[in-house]
């Protein structure tokens, strides 16, 4: 008899966007480690570091000029960053040039994910970050974000983590509470724009991954290579990964 049929393999990708402090790492970390407990093989690609674009310019940009802090703010050692909360018609001419170049970034980075043996891929933010940044009641600007969201390859699930603002300040104190509050309802209008994301309102960690994981049970269907894999690999324990805050060890300025 002939060696049987080995099932085509497909590899889903979700992101995870919102404000700083909003929960993002604590929920992927928390993902990843259910999947990989169940056996699946999941890479998690971070915007600022495998994306962005032009990082040694936006970040001299936000310290050089703009006198902004550098590193991650903590409850224990926070910082004044200066370069996504900085607003003007130059800064916002830069961005649209910027999250351009990003756009074809993200589109390659994408491509190469997905025909990669990995079931799952976690974006940790995606180009959505980056649009929410934008002024979105300008007509124009919003013609440009319609046209953003279009040209990037889409998620199969993409989570917006809703947070209150100055809950998400005391966990990761970088920017002003005014620029988180208008931040926050920058995210919301995204949603409205360009549609399809999935948000999940303020409530307790563990909920937040119960909704998390019954959204990717229900919405993706991972097909295996070959025959089953004879052994899953170990889960992660919870303790460790799952305490990890929002944010990562190294980021260039979000402009």
């Amino acid at each position: 008899m002939g060696s049987p049929r080995k099932k085509k393999h497909r590899t889903h990708f979700v992101s995870f966007s919102g404000i700083d402090g909003a929960g993002k790492s604590t929920q992927i970390q928390a993902l990843r480690a259910e999947m990989k407990k169940e056996g699946r093989r999941v890479r998690v690609i971070r915007f600022w570091d495998d994306i962005a674009r032009l990082t040694g310019l936006r970040e001299s940009t936000g310290h050089r000029i703009f006198k902004g802090d550098n590193g991650i703010g903590s409850p224990s050692a926070p910082i004044n960053r200066r370069d996504k909360n900085v607003r003007s018609w130059p800064m916002t001419m830069v961005r649209l040039f910027i999250y351009f170049v990003d756009a074809l970034s993200a589109r390659a980075v994408v491509k190469k994910a997905l025909n990669s043996d990995a079931d799952l891929i976690i974006f940790d933010r995606y180009i959505y970050d980056e649009l929410a940044n934008l002024t979105l009641i300008n007509p124009v600007i919003r013609a440009y974000v319609r046209l953003i969201a279009r040209f990037v390859p889409k998620p199969k699930i993409a989570y917006l983590l809703d947070a209150d603002p100055k809950k998400a300040r005391e966990r990761k104190p970088e920017y002003p509470l005014e620029f988180l509050y208008t931040n926050r309802e920058s995210y919301l209008a995204l949603t409205r724009l360009v549609g399809g994301m999935t948000v999940i309102a303020p409530m307790p960690v563990r909920q937040v991954e119960r909704v998390v994981l019954s959204h990717i049970q229900r919405d993706i269907s991972f097909s295996i290579t070959g025959l089953e894999r004879a052994s899953c690999l170990p889960s992660i324990s919870s303790g460790a990964e799952r305490a990890v805050p929002d944010g990562i060890t190294s980021r260039p300025a979000a402009f």
